[in-house]
């Protein structure tokens, strides 16, 4: 009787964890990624984006000064650094602290709202950011939206997100 208990205790861990699993890359696609109009590369592949995003990148393809910033917290901030980063946010900020305290980097900008990031990004050139597929962004031509596709598409200012 012990054992079917533990079988079925052991069944259920795995069938949440699945349920974790699947849900977690559901919201993995409601993340996109912004860039300012200004950035005019061909591609942002996910390494080039986890690269920027952890301080071994500073230039886009194309050339063009990368300024990465970040939402100070919350859910689309845990997905972002999850599942393009690698990272949680604990661990992403104590990379950035020791950077900083080693003198190798910057704490990166951050902002306590996806309006706040968006308004960043659309005055900065250079800059990249995330936010949820839900956001309101105001003037979408001020933007080049994209994740892991090609973001100098002619007339191209639509955002898709990068398979999970």
């Amino acid at each position: 009787m012990r054992d079917m208990k533990a079988i079925i205790h052991n069944h259920g861990c795995i069938l949440l964890l699945g349920l974790v699993f699947i849900t977690d890359v559901g919201r993995a696609q409601d993340v996109l990624v912004v860039v300012n109009k200004t950035v005019s590369c061909s591609q942002i592949s996910s390494t080039e984006l986890r690269e920027m995003y952890m301080g071994m990148r500073s230039h886009f393809s194309d050339g063009g000064r990368a300024i990465p910033v970040v939402l100070k917290g919350g859910p689309v901030h845990e997905v972002f650094l999850h599942h393009y980063i690698g990272d949680n946010p604990d661990e992403f900020r104590a990379r950035w602290r020791k950077a900083v305290f080693t003198g190798q980097g910057g704490m990166l900008k951050e902002f306590g709202t996806e309006a706040a990031l968006l308004d960043y990004i659309a005055e900065t050139p250079g800059a990249i950011g995330y936010v949820s597929r839900k956001a309101h962004i105001n003037k979408p031509e001020r933007f080049r939206l994209d994740a892991g596709s090609n973001c100098s598409q002619p007339g191209g200012r639509t955002l898709r997100s990068p398979p999970a």
